[in-house]
């Protein structure tokens, strides 16, 4: 999308992310001018926002750049999305002049909000928690906060201790969970290797706890020593 500005804007102070070829002077932006390039930027930023979150609720605010120092004027203002920008969170939008002698790029900062249905504590409850079904209600949360992604599932949640404490309203997430211990150091394991179109099941001896997400070391029967993730009760998935 490219806007076309019948007159010269003047553009506020470059960021250290900020390229700049052409004109730089000194003096102060006005407030219309910032004003400008954020109504400028709006429209790509709020679509490019709904592209990131297809069905969820997103409030999205265009910052401005510093307004002590200014570009070279440009008739010619294009607002553009970096490469691989995914708008969700703390993001950006380039603005650039495309006017021929005059060439600038800078960086709008932005904030994405997106709101959408998690799973979501009914009270303020304290670290070690065991977490049964009145503890949560489904609603809906901020899933752009600067943390890990909230959980999917109400499953996932059930009968997890809590690694930190939550507040009413706050979203389970990931993080907040203590992993599961699916088995302990000693136990005897299956471990199971699978591709397309073949899987292969053996027995072994776990050399350490079995915490969801850590991998563990297996001694197996002939006395190799594989490494894998446990996955399930008494279950580590090795891969080939």
């Amino acid at each position: 999308m490219t806007v076309r500005k019948s007159s010269a804007l003047p553009l506020p102070k470059l960021t250290a992310a900020a390229l700049v070829a052409g004109l730089v002077t000194a003096a102060p932006a006005s407030a219309s001018a910032l004003d400008d390039f954020a109504a400028l930027a709006q429209p790509l930023a709020e679509a490019a926002a709904a592209r990131s979150a297809p069905g969820l609720r997103v409030q999205v605010q265009v910052g401005a750049l510093d307004p002590r120092l200014r570009l070279a004027p440009c008739n010619a203002v294009e607002p553009y999305l970096p490469p691989n920008a995914r708008l969700w969170g703390a993001a950006r939008i380039g603005l650039r002049c495309n006017d021929p002698g005059v060439r600038w790029n800078v960086y709008l900062p932005v904030q994405v909000d997106v709101f959408g249905p998690a799973w979501v504590s009914t009270g303020a409850w304290p670290a070690g928690t065991v977490l049964e079904a009145s503890h949560l209600v489904r609603a809906e949360a901020q899933l752009s906060a600067p943390r890990q992604p909230v959980v999917a599932r109400l499953d996932h949640a059930l009968g997890r201790a809590l690694q930190r404490p939550l507040a009413v309203g706050d979203a389970v997430r990931t993080s907040d969970l203590r992993p599961r211990q699916w088995f302990a150091a000693g136990d005897a394991v299956r471990l199971v290797a699978a591709g397309s179109g073949w899987r292969i099941d053996s027995q072994g001896q776990a050399m350490a706890p079995g915490l969801e997400g850590t991998p563990v070391r297996v001694r197996t029967e002939s006395g190799r020593v594989v490494s894998g993730m446990p996955v399930g009760e008494r279950q580590v998935e090795v891969a080939l």
